[in-house]
């Protein structure tokens, strides 16, 4: 399919040809008849992208101070990777479009295919001849409303928002300052709604529109006198901003055309430096309009589905939606009169030519056009497949062992797999790229292009299911990782699993007995002349790989005693929405993340824990069972403490191991130092320009021991012991008790 594309680097605004997404749980796949480009948000993306890296510097001190921080905590050549990869990743354009659904993801329930809908959202309701959105950015239409009206839908809910946030009543008097697209659909919105509406802008071509639109309209050197007569000498009881501009203009004209205790309410991007006086005075109260409405910026709304009861949240940002097409419905707003100019998707870059100014041309309403789709069941869609997740699961197949070469499948091309695993994985000769699969379609396709894959796709099943495949990458989020790793090893493919492995016991024992059935069958049938070897697994604990690691475990090997370690990590704040801390997206902390330092103490042992305790600070609103004390035991006698905090300042280094020893002390510091002491000597080994913790050196391993035959890189019972352990620090720190390790 086409989808229009922004390169932040290079500043290019681009048609690409990406997979067609694949719609996932609580999604509806839309074929797009239109969709609406805006001047303001979108606009300001490319002329940011257009910019030289200093232009984009200054204009982004924030990002360029988390540069340097990272500078200092990884090294400069993996920190300037990692923000040059960042700005490589193209940026899905569009966030307003309508079309009819030609597919549902499972669990998604309310809608049908062949329904014609409205779609919303940055990152879903895309400029692309397909997009995957969740029901609760799904709005139902009506035969009486044509796909070109319904493409303003969600820019109409930020205007109908910020009118609800004004809380003006019929009768009222509603001044609405910047006339461009926002601004005539919050004065038609007022209008509709029974207000007297004032509309400002300093173009007289956007003044007269609003004028035909049924608003008195003036100028902006006209504004203070218009509004007083306007208003009766009493001042406007709300005031929209809907302008775009850095001045600080439309605020204070606010202020002076307010009434005593009116509502101001910025809705556009303006400058807000609020004059003291005149809000003082008349005691004037000052919002921020957030997009859409309630549900905005909330994963567990936008993703997940979870509506907001009505009860309590009247008008949610899918609420809205749906209000703004029911004005187009009864025919109270007419959006046609504000569309200027439309385009191919084909000729979509244009578009985008003229709403940064490079055409000196009047526009007002920009839309992207799409072909147009066939009749139901013919051929448009026939390539739109929505498989379930049982349609990869196939029974175990074995590898021959004369297979040779590693042919590579990953599923996931998220910021991690793009960032650090993929140039890991590129570097290896043994190693061929074959397939990659997202969700999206889109960030496959850029990894493809980049890497070299030889092909891209959305769906995860024919990754699985490619004969030519015979290694599966897990790189996807942590609720997927059970069972597309079940799935890959029933396929008889070799998989390595990014952490954690599972994020429940059940998935784990599924995992474990799987491994088991299948070696043992192994060992009975295996033939000395046609020997077998069934898949290998591993995961992706890469610390324990790491040079400087490697270094510590031999000046560590062969001591007398049993060892004392403590890792401490600095692993910053994450907000409480973050879905990490999700614990059936993310597993939470300790175990989606937690089982790296347990795997790297495990490694310095030499055996797996045989019992842990975890104890925790208070939470205080503030944090999630993620400043946390863990103790753990071996069988020799050792210990090991992980102390995993998010209450430090990320400017210190992540991670530092200290290890202790029958008179040897190894302090490992953040991957960039090794410092170890014996007998009085002090011994440093630094690695200068860039941080290695080892994910080159994982995939080495893993390849290695796929060609030949050999044992798994990371032995399964530490494998499937270091996972179970994050597991019973959980409980530990829940129940307050010393919990055993099976």
């Amino acid at each position: 399919m086409k989808q229009l594309l922004q390169n932040l680097r290079t500043g290019e605004t681009l048609v690409a040809e990406v997979p067609i997404p694949t719609p996932q749980y609580g999604q509806a796949l839309v074929r797009t008849a239109g969709s609406l480009v805006s001047s303001g948000t979108e606009r300001m993306i490319v002329e940011f992208a257009e910019k030289s890296l200093l232009a984009k510097a200054r204009s982004r001190p924030d990002l360029v101070r988390q540069v340097f921080d990272k500078t200092r905590r990884e090294g400069v050549l993996s920190t300037a990777e990692a923000a040059l990869n960042r700005l490589e990743q193209p940026m899905p354009l569009g966030y307003s479009s309508s079309g009819r659904i030609v597919a549902l993801g499972e669990g998604t329930t309310g809608f049908h295919v062949g329904q014609r809908v409205a779609c919303a959202g940055g990152g879903y309701a895309v400029h692309a001849e397909y997009a995957a959105v969740p029901i609760n950015l799904l709005a139902p239409l009506p035969d009486g409303v044509d796909f070109e009206s319904a493409a303003f839908t969600t820019l109409g809910a930020i205007a109908l928002h910020g009118f609800r946030l004004a809380e003006v009543q019929l009768g009222e008097r509603v001044a609405v300052i910047g006339l461009g697209l926002l601004g005539l659909l919050a004065a038609g919105i007022a209008n509709a709604a029974g207000c007297r509406v004032l509309g400002i802008d300093p173009n007289p071509e956007r003044v007269d529109l609003a004028k035909k639109m049924g608003a008195e309209a003036v100028t902006r050197d006209q504004a203070e006198g218009a509004a007083g007569a306007f208003s009766k000498g009493i001042g406007c009881d709300g005031i929209l901003i809907c302008a775009d501009t850095t001045s600080n203009d439309p605020v204070e004209l606010a202020g002076a055309i307010a009434r005593d205790r009116a509502r101001v309410i910025a809705v556009g991007a303006v400058g807000l430096e609020i004059p003291r006086k005149v809000y003082f005075e008349k005691e004037l109260a000052f919002l921020n309009s957030r997009s859409y409405g309630p549900g905005r910026y909330d994963p567990t709304y936008e993703e997940s589905g979870h509506d907001y009861p009505v009860g309590y949240v009247r008008w949610t940002e899918g609420r809205n939606l749906e209000a703004f097409v029911d004005l187009l419905t009864a025919g109270r707003l007419d959006v046609k009169p504000l569309i200027t100019h439309r385009f191919p998707i084909d000729q979509a870059a244009e578009a985008y030519e003229l709403i940064t100014g490079k055409k000196d041309e009047p526009f007002l309403g920009v839309l992207l056009t799409y072909p147009e789709a066939k009749q139901e069941g013919e051929e448009a869609d026939k390539g739109v497949i929505v498989r379930t997740r049982e349609s990869s699961q196939v029974n175990l197949t074995p590898i021959l062992a004369e297979f040779k070469g590693v042919s590579v499948g990953v599923l996931g091309a998220g910021n991690f797999a793009t960032s650090v695993m993929l140039p890991a994985m590129s570097k290896i000769p043994d190693i061929h790229l074959l397939g990659i699969a997202s969700a999206s379609g889109l960030s496959a396709q850029y990894a493809a292009d980049r890497y070299g894959f030889s092909y891209a796709d959305s769906d995860e099943v024919r990754i699985i299911n490619d004969p030519d495949i015979n290694t599966v990458a897990v790189l996807t989020r942590h609720n997927l990782h059970s069972r597309q790793v079940l799935s890959a090893l029933r396929t008889g493919k070799h998989v390595f699993c990014e952490k954690p492995l599972a994020i429940n016991e059940t998935e784990l024992n599924e995992i474990e007995q799987l491994m088991q059935g299948e070696r043992d069958k192994g060992e009975e049938n295996n033939s000395p002349i046609t020997p077998i070897r069934y898949p290998l697994l591993t995961v992706g604990f890469n610390r324990r790989f790491a040079p400087l690691a490697r270094r510590m475990k031999d000046f560590l090997t062969n001591c007398p005693e049993p060892l004392v370690a403590h890792y401490r990590v600095n692993a910053g704040y994450l907000p409480l929405n973050h879905w990490l801390h999700d614990p059936d997206q993310g597993g939470g902390r300790i175990i989606g993340e937690g089982c790296h330092f347990v795997d790297f103490l495990t490694f310095l042992v030499g055996e797996s824990p045989t019992a842990v305790t975890a104890c925790a600070l208070p939470e205080c609103g503030r944090y999630r069972e993620d400043n946390v004390v863990m103790t753990l035991s071996f069988p020799d006698g050792s210990l090991g403490t992980i102390s995993y905090l998010a209450n430090g300042d990320k400017s210190l280094p992540k991670e530092r191991i200290e290890a202790f020893c029958a008179g040897r002390v190894a302090v490992l510091n953040d991957f960039h130092t090794l410092e170890t002491i014996s007998n009085g000597k002090r011994r440093t080994l630094r690695a200068r320009l860039r941080q290695d913790k080892g994910h080159r050196a994982e995939w080495e391993a893993f390849s290695n021991a796929i060609l030949t035959g050999g044992p798994p890189p990371i032995p399964y019972e530490q494998l499937f012991s270091v996972t179970r352990a994050t597991f019973a620090a959980v409980q530990s720190l829940r129940n307050r008790e010393k919990v055993g390790i099976s």
